[in-house]
């Protein structure tokens, strides 16, 4: 078995090859299109790689593992089921709703190196 724990977008994510991941939006790092969002297709890496375990061998990093990268697809990118945010104050006719839809981006995990 091939493991990794990754860090993106301020959460941790246990994978091995083959998963697919719903991570919070991101968009793409340092490059010819950097800042834009990423889209399907796209390939992704991971560099904050905090924990890697191929069945024999088990690397903690402190706090990351330096050279080791996770490798990814986007898989699909979109936003997820409406919530609706409600304040309410009884007996002073105070009502507001809001809705929110969170984006994400599922990707599909190629390699863990």
């Amino acid at each position: 078995m091939n493991h990794a724990v990754i860090k993106a977008g301020g959460k941790q994510y246990i994978v091995k090859p083959g998963d697919i991941v719903t991570i919070e939006k991101f968009q793409t790092p340092a490059g010819p299109n950097e800042g834009e969002d990423v889209k399907k297709g796209d390939a992704v890496t991971f560099s904050e790689v905090l924990l890697t375990d191929d069945g024999a061998v088990t690397k903690i990093g402190a706090p990351f593992i330096s050279g080791a990268k996770v490798t990814g697809t986007v898989f699909m990118a979109g936003r997820a089921k409406k919530i609706e945010v409600v304040k309410y104050k009884a007996k002073s006719r105070y009502l507001k709703r809001r809705g929110h839809r969170q984006p994400y981006v599922k990707v599909k995990i190629d390699a863990i190196a």
